[in-house]
């Protein structure tokens, strides 16, 4: 209790941060849907919120060194409100576009941060049990975030306005917590080569991971609303697929740690196609049959960053491990960056059958190149540990550092 307590600021901004910039995605979907927005306007948005997302992870440790941790957060804070708040007063695509850039931006930027904060205030006695706080924090606000959309009306300003302010809430906890700032964390250099010098599995895998993921929340909606699902079943859609995510960690990490992770990728790989195919074929069963597809398409794809993380961090030394989470979460973004557009057109082309066809042919060419490294390189001898790692900053590695070099 006295652990949660004393990093009560931290988690309290983190699941405000999350709850506001969580469901912005899928009411954005919804509302552009609403506002005659083509599909391959919407999917822009997706695409725009990730380009944002990267901005912030770079940008947002350069800003701590000038400005310092609390001012830094406010500033990225009052950029996702604005964001938010344009969007009913300008109803345009390109611009919602750049207001998605600024609430991308302000995520990555806020999590930096709070990470940045949390690092400095860690012991290798409290890490443990303070990252499994986190992360459950993370993914609660994050699955509650998903809800919210079955009572977010789409296209209108009050819902907008509601996640400005839980936005602008979620400065509250820092900007008033008696915990001194902590010293400023240097920047990590952005050395993507990095990924596939240590393993070029691991860098296939992150993209495919961003691949699936922003897809999937990015234009979900979209193919919600094809199969006839109403927008609070959108909401429980998107929800079961993190929940799913959720479900999934213990049992991957247990055979991660048992097993080759290359095997492990692998076999994610297939199973990610096998649900694919059962989300399509499950689209006119039902909501409940859409839900359970959901579920298990979450199962299958939500764990593969972290999978790939563990394994690329088993061929790095342990001066190499932050700029490589930096890397890992670069290729991430550049996956993220082109998913959504790709899938809202090829949805326009094809039918909203085509999301699932683009991820499990994602999935098909990380399942090739999985069976060729197989091939090219021995399994590894001592391993680290595997961490669910989640995908919000470029200095979660330095929070995961301590627990990966246990072993």
């Amino acid at each position: 209790m006295r652990l949660i307590l004393s990093f009560a600021a931290l988690f309290m901004s983190t699941a405000l941060m999350q709850l506001s910039t969580g469901a912005v995605g899928p009411l954005d979907a919804l509302s552009g849907l609403v506002q005659d927005f083509t599909r391959a306007e919407v999917g822009a948005l997706g695409s725009a919120h990730y380009v944002g997302f990267f901005i912030g992870c770079w940008w947002a440790p350069r800003l701590m060194g000038t400005v310092g941790h609390s001012r830094a957060f406010a500033a990225f804070t009052a950029a996702g409100a604005i964001g938010l708040l344009a969007h009913m007063m300008l109803v345009d695509p390109y611009a919602w576009a750049g207001m998605r850039v600024a609430s991308g931006m302000s995520v990555a930027g806020c999590y930096t941060i709070i990470e940045a904060w949390l690092q400095a205030k860690l012991t290798n006695e409290t890490r443990g049990r303070a990252m499994s706080i986190y992360r459950l924090v993370d993914m609660g606000a994050a699955l509650v975030a998903q809800l919210m959309i079955g009572v977010l009306e789409p296209a209108a300003y009050v819902s907008y306005n509601l996640l400005a302010l839980i936005c602008c809430a979620a400065l509250l906890p820092l900007t008033l917590t008696r915990i001194p700032q902590p010293e400023i964390p240097s920047a990590p250099r952005l050395r993507p080569r990095l990924a596939f010098e240590k393993s070029p599995l691991g860098a296939a895998a992150v993209i495919v991971a961003g691949l699936s993921s922003a897809a999937f929340r990015m234009v979900g909606p979209i193919y919600g609303q094809e199969v006839g699902l109403r927008a609070d079943q959108i909401g429980l859609f998107l929800a079961t697929y993190v929940l799913g995510g959720a479900l999934a960690q213990y049992p991957v990490g247990w055979a991660a740690d048992k097993y080759d992770r290359r095997w492990v990728l692998i076999w994610l790989s297939g199973a990610a196609m096998v649900s694919c195919a059962v989300t399509v074929g499950t689209a006119g069963t039902g909501t409940w049959g859409v839900l359970l597809a959901a579920g298990l398409f979450g199962l299958t794809t939500f764990p593969i960053y972290s999978v790939a993380a563990a394994h690329a961090h088993d061929f790095a030394e342990s001066h190499q491990r932050v700029e490589l989470s930096a890397a890992l979460m670069f290729l991430f973004a550049l996956g993220a960056i082109a998913s959504p557009l790709l899938a809202a057109r090829l949805i326009d082309w094809f039918g909203p059958a085509a999301l699932f066809a683009l991820i499990a042919a994602g999935h098909l060419v990380l399942l090739v190149v999985g069976l060729l490294r197989m091939r090219a390189r021995p399994s590894t001898g001592p391993r680290t540990p595997y961490v669910y790692t989640p995908r919000t900053s470029f200095l979660i590695g330095r929070l995961t550092k301590g627990s990966r070099e246990r072993r």
